[in-house]
């Protein structure tokens, strides 16, 4: 009985210390993740510390709320090569990048509540919208959030700052081997040069394009527009509502020809093109928006060498976006310069020769 009352102490001290000493790795980690912050929850980044930053889901909403900045760009994959560095040497704006891959309006919206309620003077929004995501549900968004890192309760930050991925991928992996995030170029696409290239982009389309015989009826022009107003009242027009002195500089990205021939295989285009007039119709009901109208770049949408595949184009077009919108170029001021750009857009996609370029036997 004693030797199993001195086992049964000794387990217990076991136990204990077992405990204790988990108590104080954790204690460390959370330390580590709360001191360095890789995700920027807390605090704005170290000076010195070399930060990756390469997870849109994360790390926006800590950046949106600590870093410093006059301007930023919102939107999706059509915005991840663009320049802070050119914005700051063309419009003197110290602009952030804060992008979704395949952002729908309600993603916009999360971030932009995040991006007022820390920085309410923000001079600018740059805000690329594509009209092919803006018929979603108004709720709907493209992947599931780290809830944790976009509300304000502290206890359900134990999913951030006990972590393991955070940790080792975040924290002690730039301390092991530093490479950090050139932020003027953060998140840009992967494709370097080579890749935009016509001999890349049409045997990589024609693997997945399956034109449709007998094409489906001609969707009505108003296919989308119910949904497409519910959109903009619910997550876009709110903030513009709520900012007057905030620009608001949207853009049409330019989508490559291969993007028009989707729209005439589902037998769209007209639908498609009136998503540009009503979006563009209800912004410039208020004063502090500008729409600039890049979708119908004829020499660029009808040169597959410009592009990786069949909507996301060079970087060097979003440098000639950036000095756009230092000087004007490309703006529509009105619904006549909106209307202008459509009847353009509507000559090239219904008489481009796709036949020719779809039958050359990528």
């Amino acid at each position: 009985m004693e030797n199993d009352a001195k086992i049964n102490s000794t387990f217990k001290k076991y136990i204990v210390i077992l405990l204790a000493a988990g108590l104080a790795l954790a204690v460390i980690c959370a330390a580590l993740v709360v001191i360095v912050d890789p995700f920027f929850h807390y605090h704005a980044p170290l000076a010195g510390f070399p930060y990756e930053v390469d997870n849109q889901l994360s790390q926006n909403p800590g950046m949106a709320k600590h870093m410093d900045y006059d301007a930023v760009v919102l939107g999706s994959s059509m915005t991840v090569n663009f320049d802070t560095n050119v914005f700051k040497e063309e419009t003197g704006l110290d602009t952030i990048k804060l992008p979704y891959s395949g952002a729908y309006p309600k993603d916009i919206s999360n971030i932009m509540s995040i991006i007022f309620e820390a920085h309410p003077d923000v001079d600018t929004v740059f805000l690329g919208v594509d009209v092919i995501n803006y018929s979603s549900d108004a709720d709907e968004i493209k992947f599931p959030l780290p809830e944790y890192l976009y509300d304000d309760n502290l206890v359900n930050d134990i999913n951030y700052l006990l972590n393991k991925d955070v940790l080792l991928n975040y924290v002690i992996k730039p301390m092991v081997s530093p490479d950090p995030t050139d932020l003027s170029k953060v998140y840009a696409s992967w494709w370097t040069d080579e890749y935009y290239n016509i001999n890349y982009v049409m045997p990589n389309y024609m693997r997945e394009y399956e034109p449709l015989d007998p094409r489906p009826e001609e969707l009505p022009k108003e296919y989308f527009e119910e949904q497409i107003c519910v959109n903009m009242e619910e997550n876009i027009i709110p903030y513009i509502e709520a900012h007057p002195d905030t620009r608001f500089v949207i853009f049409y990205p330019p989508y490559s020809i291969l993007f028009w021939n989707d729209c005439r295989n589902l037998n769209k285009t007209e639908a498609t093109l009136y998503e540009y007039e009503v979006i563009s119709r209800m912004l410039l009901d208020y004063d502090n928006t500008e729409i600039f109208f890049f979708a119908d770049e004829e020499e660029i949408i009808t040169d597959l060498n410009n592009y990786a595949d069949y909507t996301h184009y060079h970087p060097r077009y979003n440098d000639y976006m950036t000095r756009c919108f230092a000087d004007g170029t490309d703006r529509a001021h009105d619904m006549d310069e909106v209307m202008a750009h459509i009847d353009h857009m509507r000559k090239i996609a219904t008489s481009y020769d796709y036949e020719e370029l779809l039958g050359r036997g990528w």
